[in-house]
């Protein structure tokens, strides 16, 4: 086979991942030389090494770096320190089977994945695998040698097709587990919950069945645009407004600043306390984006059916070494007010949320649900099947990977009207703060009391490291 198309098929494996090619060419050429053109060592294990190299060069340097990308191993020209060669003269020899040196598929005992079963819920405990020596050293004057318990694990596609973009999961296989689970792209009702979602419902005067082709083109926004008061959330670059994202943004950082409403009889507290409930604490009037439906004129591609196409950002799920478990990251620069992804999930009432939190063991840990309470003050009572929350354990989509932050997230969740304007239930849509690097964890405040001890979902113990944390008594 020749360079060009060993090369070709190296650039493939890693644009699967989502990698830039100019970052991976000089990856590439270093290793070539380090390993004295021997392509057998860079294509085993499909191309484990060559992104071994790759992901531990963005661990190590910061982004702005990315352009020194062959200076970074210096000239000691040591290997990526999860790298593991068994004998250094077969680095030099294509024809005495040195591809099989970096670690077999029988040396690290790969587990199968299972994407689709979704009976086991997701460990976020710290990793304890140890890494490599960074003592390693030129092959040519001893071997180099690592634990074997520490390969790269990818997943191509955790989304099994169903997103418009693959979102690939990269972790070390260590002590943590990996995910399983069943991958959704939209939300579905576990049982109980009613959720009435028909044309009859939705009024003329609530769509723009008049509208052709992109409602935000024309001079005069539409019906579509009353409910963020007479304009669209949206952007012609399909970004949120940065009035509107400011003061969702105020919301969220500040909600003692802003309207609250209050439960006669709050669901929360029925949980706390059945027979003696106390009073409702109070849910935030939150700002809604009302996207354009099945009864609107326009196209698919209006510029106000942002969250309804879905998904249209590089991401990547990866396995965080502050503890926090599997993470999410970005794959490309996102723009302030950028459309992230939803959260999706399966929708439980509260009382199938408290049940199915019972029947867990101690060692289960669920993701944490959201309460869909954005418009709870809209009635004094609610019966327990309107009473909504989306609970991603066992039935998600990528969201569920992304870890809380406190205060200072660089996404903020939005609700989004879609189907019906029974506002029990909605879409939550992620949207960017400001401008996120490409590589950059991305992380959301998930709204949690640290201190509410007798709240039926029991808080974890914050890793957020941000100069806010609400955690500060743990």
């Amino acid at each position: 086979m020749s360079v060009r198309e060993r090369a070709r098929k190296a650039f493939h494996a890693t644009r699967a991942l989502g990698l830039p090619d100019q970052e991976v060419t000089p990856v590439l050429e270093h290793l070539l030389k380090l390993f004295n053109n021997n392509w057998d060592l860079i294509e085993s294990e499909d191309y484990r090494a060559l992104i071994d190299a790759y992901f531990e060069l963005k661990e190590n340097k910061g982004e702005d770096d990315r352009k020194n990308v062959v200076g970074d191993y210096g000239e000691s020209s040591r290997l990526p320190k999860r790298l593991c060669l068994q004998d250094p003269e077969d680095q030099a020899s294509p024809t005495k089977g040195s591809a099989r040196q970096i670690l077999s598929p029988e040396e690290l005992g790969k587990p199968s994945v299972n994407l689709q079963q979704g009976a086991t819920f997701l460990n976020k405990k710290d990793s304890s695998s140890s890494g490599c020596s960074n003592s390693c050293k030129k092959p040519q004057q001893q071997p180099v040698t690592c634990e074997k318990n520490r390969p790269l694990h990818i997943i191509n596609d955790i989304t099994k097709g169903t997103e418009n973009v693959k979102i690939s999961l990269v972790g070390e296989i260590g002590n943590q587990e990996l995910p399983k689970f069943t991958y959704m792209r939209d939300n579905i009702i576990y049982q109980d919950a009613y959720v009435h979602i028909s044309l009859a419902r939705v009024a003329d005067e609530d769509c723009c069945s008049g509208c052709s082709g992109d409602c935000l083109s024309v001079s005069i926004p539409c019906a579509c645009a009353h409910e963020t008061g007479g304009e669209f959330a949206y952007t012609t670059d399909g970004q949120l407004r940065d009035k509107f994202l400011k003061a969702c943004i105020s919301m969220k950082q500040d909600p003692e600043g802003h309207d609250s409403v209050y439960c006669q009889d709050c669901p929360l507290e029925r949980l706390k306390n059945e027979y003696k409930p106390e009073k409702c604490k109070g849910h935030l009037v939150r700002k809604f984006i009302k996207e354009c439906w099945r009864k609107c004129g326009c196209n698919m591609q209006c510029g106000n059916r942002v969250v309804q196409r879905g998904i249209t950002c590089k991401l990547q799920v990866f396995w965080t070494r502050e503890g926090k478990g599997w993470g999410v990251k970005t794959l490309q620069d996102l723009p302030k007010g950028t459309f992230v992804c939803e959260y999706v999930g399966e929708i439980l009432t509260n009382t199938e949320l408290f049940e199915r939190n019972l029947k867990g063991s101690g060692n289960e840990k669920h993701t944490y649900p959201v309460t869909l309470d954005a418009d709870w003050g809209s009635e004094r009572v609610l019966k327990d099947e309107e009473a909504l929350c989306l609970d991603a354990t066992f039935c998600g989509n990528v969201a569920r990977f992304i870890n809380h932050r406190c205060f200072d997230a660089n996404l903020i969740d939005i609700p989004v009207e879609v189907e019906t304007p029974d506002r029990h239930y909605y879409h939550l849509a992620l949207f960017t703060t400001r401008d996120v690097r490409a590589s950059e964890e991305l992380t959301w405040d998930y709204g949690i009391d640290f201190n509410d001890d007798e709240h039926p979902i029991k808080a974890f113990k914050c890793c957020c490291r941000s100069a806010f944390c609400r955690d500060v008594k743990r």
